[in-house]
């Protein structure tokens, strides 16, 4: 991780969800495993093509935070009729102490609650795509909308 990139060969989610004790109804597909900062058009087209063609109406992406916001505008834009959440980790899961966990329960519960839309669910809270970015000297996602003194 010396470099900032990470690989993975399988999901954690199914373990999250089963150690998080979750009773929905949660079908879970993996599309590619690997780190966000290698994603393509192409890979963002997949993501795109998947949430727009799958029955579900209510749908989380678990995305590497360096670029989910990409992914969340080019979601947006595609104006898909389904409320998407994203959500990541800034450690991940299999590193311990991680906040996957907490971004993940976010994330389920905001993805039941908010209307039609493409959101991102980080630190507790939820942003709309095209108005959040990620600071990465203080390692928080922050709405470009907001001000701050």
């Amino acid at each position: 991780m010396i470099n900032g990139q990470l690989y993975f060969n399988e999901t954690h989610l199914p373990e999250m969800l089963r150690l998080g004790r979750c009773t929905l109804n949660v079908d879970v597909r993996t599309l590619m495993m690997i780190d966000s900062l290698e994603m393509t058009d192409a890979d963002r087209q997949l993501i795109i093509s998947q949430c727009k063609n799958c029955d579900e109406d209510h749908i989380i992406i678990t995305h590497g935070t360096d670029t989910m916001e990409v992914t969340a505008l080019q979601l947006q834009q595609s104006h898909i009729n389904k409320t998407i959440v994203i959500t990541g980790a800034l450690i991940p899961y299999k590193f311990g102490s991680s906040d996957g966990f907490f971004n993940l329960g976010s994330a389920m519960a905001f993805v039941q609650t908010l209307p039609i839309g493409v959101y991102i669910a980080m630190n507790g809270r939820y942003f709309r795509a095209g108005s959040v970015h990620k600071n990465k000297k203080t390692g928080y996602f922050e709405d470009t909308n907001e001000t701050y003194s």
